[in-house]
């Protein structure tokens, strides 16, 4: 095992270096719009949306929200926010009105980006609803009825729309702020200062602000890199979503760490990553599994060469034994990779290596990361069980988060009192120090690598006229691991339908969340105190919807 040495460093710091070891070499790659960046324009770029976001009054220690796919500029801005000490907040893309209010309001959000809209949703339409004074009042003294802490709205491009700041704006604005006033901001930034913001629903209850330290996420970026033996001469293609810690930490930082080339996708598409991988010569590919599965059945899959692969990541949720079979031999990632862990914890706590057997990563989700203790405890007592027993797994080490944004008995919940990191999931320590997840003490739904946590639709579909009752569990699924699945109980003499609850469902949550299986019952299975048992639904839901698995 590598000798751990702890880098007490901020982003910044880390991206200069980057760019004096590789200044010529590619950064930044878009195949399908043929944008490319040197490690300078890149770094020349942040340092002028940097200093640009001061000029703006953007100050230290602000919340920057960022609501958009992968676009060029996003990877800038979480380097731009980190050199001034702001903090990055990550929006999910599937975010729809209630959960994007919810998320501005308990974040306490001082500034946000957007790009026009993601599928079938329109940012720009949802910010106007939300935020009626952008029409109306001038840029840079916004007062928000709904959002009070909330001062600037921006664009992540170059358009102009009514109240917001584009791109070319910002960067103009960049000239206003002086070499010593950006030096001396720049001086300012702690290692241990929050850099970044990601909500997760966490182990239990409603989404909450997990608050990442450049310390967290440099360092962990750093070991999971180095665990694929990444370095300048390797090409990353990335078509995960940056708003979530496989895309910003697993992709981003394991790349500037090592002076790897970060080639982009603004969102998944198959064809598109076979041609990023084909025409850039990439040597590691990052997906969740439904992704390579994707790729793996396309009908053009043929015509692609992916003989320059070697390495990259699976991860988001269970990697099925037959589909890392023919990710190695059909995809030629013999050095591929598997990554476990969980946004409060920087993220990846396990990891398996470019050395380990097939057999460990197909069977494993490796050892602990260097720095990172890990052990598997019974949860009631919290005494660490013998190998081969299971228990709840847990964390200890400089990954854990700096807590969950104003929630500190949250926080207490799910860090106790010695410095461990609960992880909700049960697993098996083996003899010889690999992890083996088998089920979550939590009741979390892995959808193709989104979390998702059912007491968040349950809720949502209480407010639906004829519902009495309502569980939501997961339904195991060949293509995405998990789908939602919903047991719902109607009030009598009310006839709603499977079809009608997903249509109610349409447009006011995420579509990620929308029950893909839903069943009418007369009553939910309980134990004999009268609780629900949960865990007999998910047996239920998979003996009912047996397609899932087709």
């Amino acid at each position: 095992m590598n000798e751990f040495v702890l880098q007490e460093k901020t982003l910044g710091q880390l991206l200069d270096e980057t760019i004096a070891k590789n200044p010529e070499n590619d950064a930044v790659v878009y195949v399908d719009r043929d944008y490319r960046q040197t490690w300078t324009q890149f770094g020349q770029t942040v340092d002028t949306l940097a200093r640009g976001l001061m000029a703006l009054g953007v100050r230290h220690g602000e919340k920057v929200a960022v609501w958009a796919t992968n676009v060029p500029y996003w990877v800038a801005l979480q380097f731009a926010t980190a050199k001034i000490g702001a903090i990055l907040l990550t929006v999910n893309t599937s975010y729809r009105q209630s959960e994007l209010t919810y998320l501005m309001q308990q974040s306490e959000t001082e500034n946000i980006f957007l790009i026009d809209g993601f599928r079938d949703h329109d940012y720009i339409q949802t910010i106007y609803e939300l935020i009626p004074e952008l029409r109306l009042q001038p840029r840079g003294m916004l007062k928000s009825a709904r959002f009070p802490h909330l001062k600037r709205v921006m664009f992540l491009g170059a358009e102009k729309h009514r109240g917001m700041y584009s791109i070319p704006e910002i960067l103009g604005m960049a000239a206003m702020v002086t070499d010593q006033e950006y030096e001396a901001r720049k001086a300012a930034v702690s290692p241990y200062d929050v850099v970044n913001m990601q909500y997760t629903s966490g182990t239990t209850g409603f989404p909450k602000g997990v608050m990442l330290t450049h310390v967290n996420i440099l360092n962990n970026g750093y070991w999971i890199g180095k665990n694929q033996n990444f370095s300048s001469v390797d090409k990353v293609c990335l078509p995960i979503p940056l708003f979530h810690c496989f895309g910003c930490v697993l992709g981003v930082m394991a790349c500037v760490n090592h002076g790897a080339t970060m080639v982009f996708l603004e969102s998944f598409n198959a064809l598109q990553a076979m041609a990023a991988v084909d025409q850039e010569r990439c040597t590691a590919l990052y997906g969740v599994p439904t992704m390579f599965l994707s790729i793996l059945e396309h009908k053009l899959f043929p015509r692609f060469d992916f003989t320059c692969l070697r390495t990259g990541i699976m991860a988001g949720s269970v990697c099925p034994e037959h589909l890392m079979r023919k990710v190695v031999d059909d995809m030629n990632m013999r050095e591929v990779t598997i990554c476990y862990g969980l946004t409060e914890g920087s993220p990846v706590m396990t990891q398996t290596t470019i050395h380990d057997p097939l057999e460990l990563k197909v069977t494993t989700v490796g050892r602990h990361m260097p720095g990172i203790e890990v052990r598997v405890v019974d949860p009631e007592t919290n005494r660490e069980n013998p190998r081969g027993v299971p228990g709840e797994v847990i964390c200890k080490g400089y990954n854990i988060m700096k807590g969950y944004y104003k929630m500190p008995e949250a926080t207490a919940e799910t860090i106790d009192k010695d410095g461990w990191l609960h992880s909700g999931d049960v697993g098996v320590m083996r003899e010889d120090g690999y992890l083996v997840i088998t089920g979550r003490l939590k009741d979390m739904i892995i959808r193709g690598g989104e979390n998702i946590y059912p007491r968040e639709i349950e809720e949502f579909l209480y407010t639906l006229d004829g519902v009495s009752d309502v569980q939501v569990v997961a339904v195991p699924s060949r293509k995405y691991g998990e789908e939602v699945g919903a047991f719902v109980i109607l009030k009598p003499g009310c006839d709603i339908t499977p079809e009608d609850i997903r249509d109610y469902c349409r447009g006011r949550i995420a579509w990620h969340k929308i029950p893909r299986y839903v069943a009418i019952v007369d009553a939910f299975p309980l134990t004999g105190s009268g609780k629900i048992q949960k865990y007999k639904l998910r047996e239920m839901a998979a003996q009912m919807f047996p397609e899932a698995m087709q």
